[in-house]
């Protein structure tokens, strides 16, 4: 699998397709909720790392292990492009 360059724009509307697994447990308001932080308006190379990282199991937090050894460097980047263009709400 080739990764995509640095700073290649994903695909939003495959993120937001994506999305609803994620949305399952982090809040789309952008609000933390019983410790499982925000995702939303993170930098799109800083949100693909941290996946990347709960892939290869540098990161702990075994539910975020399983689903991120899933994602493709293609859907990762999807998923950072759809929420780091969202906004919290108030």
């Amino acid at each position: 699998m080739a990764a995509a360059p640095a700073g290649a724009a994903g695909d939003r509307a495959l993120g937001a397709y994506l999305a609803s697994e994620c949305t399952g447990c982090h809040q789309i308001s952008g609000r933390s909720s019983g410790g499982i932080p925000p995702i939303i308006g993170w930098p799109e190379e800083q949100f693909v790392a941290a996946l990347d990282a709960y892939g290869r199991k540098q990161r702990d937090g075994t539910t975020m292990q399983t689903i991120a050894a899933r994602l493709s460097r293609d859907e990762m980047t999807a998923l950072a492009a759809y929420f780091g263009a969202l906004a919290a709400k108030p």
